[in-house]
């Protein structure tokens, strides 16, 4: 009820109309669903990496259990709960967009970009570690397990491209954040009396999140 007040408030007053839409509802309903459909393409696109993920482990659950052994869990740990408080805080600031409290607003954003820029720099020691040991696929790949190197090999291959690509998608997350709060701070018309756009990066910021959540226990957690 006090979600569908809000939404009521801002339609009343001075949320601007683009000329391509009849009424702000419409236009609100076009926003929401153009996001909605983007984050779908997203999730096919991670979902194909998912599934060689679930074969691969399936055809070699030994090597995979091994290969995991050498991965930072602690650090996997820290930047799980450093990406949960992000989400907590992007709630946040789409909250007090609603409320159109710019401070706070603000606030909430910065404090998303910094968690944000804390996950990349806890991201960079692990993989620094991985270089470090040879643990990077290709020529110079080192293992002394007792599984067979291309199997290892090929963890770390999906390890890389799959936490790389997630990365990828926090920086344009951090970008994209940083627009919006530049455009709050300077109370442009495109987020000063409407807040869907604040929602918008929320859902993306937020599928972020939820792509980290199934990577962390997929490489980090696996049973022996």
């Amino acid at each position: 009820m006090k979600t569908e007040a809000l939404h009521a408030a801002y339609q009343t007053e001075e949320q601007p109309l683009h000329h391509q839409f009849e009424e702000v509802s419409q236009q609100n309903e076009s926003y929401v669903v153009g996001m909605w459909v983007f984050l779908v393409t997203e999730i096919m696109f991670f979902g194909g990496m998912f599934l060689a993920y679930v074969l691969y482990r399936w055809r070699y659950p030994e090597a995979w259990y091994e290969a995991h052994t050498r991965l930072d869990i602690p650090l996997g740990t820290t930047n799980t709960v450093v990406l949960l408080t992000s989400s907590l805080t992007m709630a946040l600031a789409v909250h007090f967009a609603q409320l159109r409290n710019k401070r706070m607003q603000l606030a909430m954003l910065g404090a998303t970009i910094g968690l944000a820029c804390v996950f990349l720099v806890i991201k960079a020691f692990e993989w620094s570690a991985k270089f470090h040991h040879g643990l990077v696929p290709g020529p110079g790949f080192l293992w002394d397990g007792s599984v067979p190197m291309p199997q290892a090999q090929l963890f770390y291959s999906l390890y890389f491209g799959m936490t790389g690509l997630h990365a990828l998608h926090v920086i344009i997350g951090i970008l994209v954040i940083g627009v919006l709060a530049l455009l709050t701070f300077l109370d442009h018309p495109l987020v000063k009396n409407d807040f869907i756009p604040t929602e918008l990066v929320g859902l993306y910021w937020h599928f972020v999140d939820i792509v980290w959540i199934f990577l962390f226990p997929l490489f980090y957690l696996i049973p022996k």
